[in-house]
């Protein structure tokens, strides 16, 4: 047992290696998820085209789902070695079909190790409002019904428009992380990411001098029940090298709450993304807040928002003006009914608007009324 706990991150490895497997067989497991949604929308403002049709105008469709692929094996050393792999339902494009990809290595008292194109540990240990349907407003998937990428830069893990962000928006690329064990609650992640370049197999030839490079993220989770009470608390920082001739390394930074209380819990977060003077994405800052009721019985409630902005000089989503001034808000209530194992039935309501300040007589705003439903599967 002394021995076993002399194993560092660096040699635990070897320490595996020399130990026999066990008599269990691999656990070659999968599951997944699918989401289906039904919305009418109404989707106006002063930068829709007049005669252009957009998607969400009317009656829409939008679908989400993954398979995933997770085999493990614990050896006599009490290690877990595993594989995560995670297949995209919807993705057109074949190249990045696969959505992450990485190994992971665990233990009661090593804690977890992943390596692979997976996102950093302060995305992961993050936290934001709490919600119950499964059409975020935290996220840029409120655009497959209203098309605010009309006005605002809609950069993906940035600030502006979710608070789960990324150094620079990089996503699923090839890192290593590490978690520690979970010290009454106490859960704190590090990770390293050679490039930003998404989904590469090695970064041997990715020209650092052009892309994000040496990423470094910390996240700390603390979840605790005191009595009645629920608590959950998240922060995380990370930054990186810009590419030659950006004006500074580019950073984030988040923290979040929530707390649970006779079936109520109340949350917010609060997230900035400076991306170091990039034109088209500026700088970004947002923040979300919500409730949610789990009432007796198959029902739970929800009502949230979420607030971001941008500042940005030479914002190409600014038409052609010198500075950049974004504004997205949206709205969502909701109610979700649990049907059965893995199945559940949602039902909502979202307003969402995204504004550019900078276009003279407000004549820069898209924003949509959505009313929806959704069925969500997990298995």
């Amino acid at each position: 047992m002394k021995k076993q706990l002399l194993c560092t991150s660096a040699i635990v490895l070897g320490c595996a290696v020399a130990a026999p497997a066990s008599a269990q067989d691999w656990d070659v497991s999968w599951g997944g998820f699918m989401s289906q949604h039904a919305a009418f929308g109404d989707i106006g403002g002063s930068a829709v085209a007049a005669g252009v049709s957009l998607e969400g105008d009317g009656f829409d469709l939008h679908s989400s789902s993954e398979i995933i692929f997770s085999p493990s094996i614990t050896l006599d050393n009490g290690l877990t070695f595993g594989v995560n792999i995670q297949f995209e339902g919807e993705n057109p494009n074949a190249a990045t079909r696969v959505d992450e990809s990485y190994m992971s290595i665990s233990g009661d008292s090593f804690g977890t190790l992943d390596i692979g194109s997976e996102n950093s540990a302060g995305y992961k240990l993050s936290l934001g409002a709490p919600g119950v349907t499964s059409m975020w407003i935290n996220s840029p998937s409120i655009s497959t019904f209203i098309p605010l990428s009309g006005v605002l830069p809609f950069a993906f893990r940035q600030a502006a428009i979710s608070s789960y962000t990324e150094v620079g928006g990089n996503n699923d690329v090839q890192r290593i992380s590490y978690y520690t064990p979970s010290f009454n609650g106490l859960t704190i992640g590090v990770s390293y990411a050679p490039t930003g370049a998404l989904n590469v197999a090695n970064s041997f030839d990715v020209n650092t001098n052009k892309v994000l490079s040496d990423i470094f993220d910390i996240g700390v989770n603390y979840s605790q029940s005191f009595g009645t009470t629920d608590v959950g608390l998240s922060a995380r920082y990370g930054t990186g090298d810009a590419p030659v001739g950006t004006l500074s390394d580019p950073d984030t930074w988040a923290v979040a709450f929530n707390i649970g209380f006779n079936g109520f819990t109340v949350g917010g977060s609060y997230a900035e993304n400076d991306n170091g003077g990039v034109a088209g994405v500026g700088d970004q800052e947002g923040w979300s807040f919500g409730v949610t009721y789990d009432a007796a019985g198959p029902w739970a409630f929800e009502a949230l928002t979420y607030q971001g902005e941008y500042t940005s000089t030479g914002d190409a989503g600014d038409a052609g003006d010198a500075g950049g001034n974004e504004d997205y808000e949206a709205y969502r209530i909701g109610a979700s009914r649990d049907l059965g194992p893995g199945v559940d039935w949602d039902i909502y309501a979202i307003y969402a608007e995204g504004r550019d300040n900078d276009i003279a007589d407000g004549a820069g705003t898209i924003d949509g009324t959505i009313i929806g439903t959704g069925i969500n599967l997990s298995f």
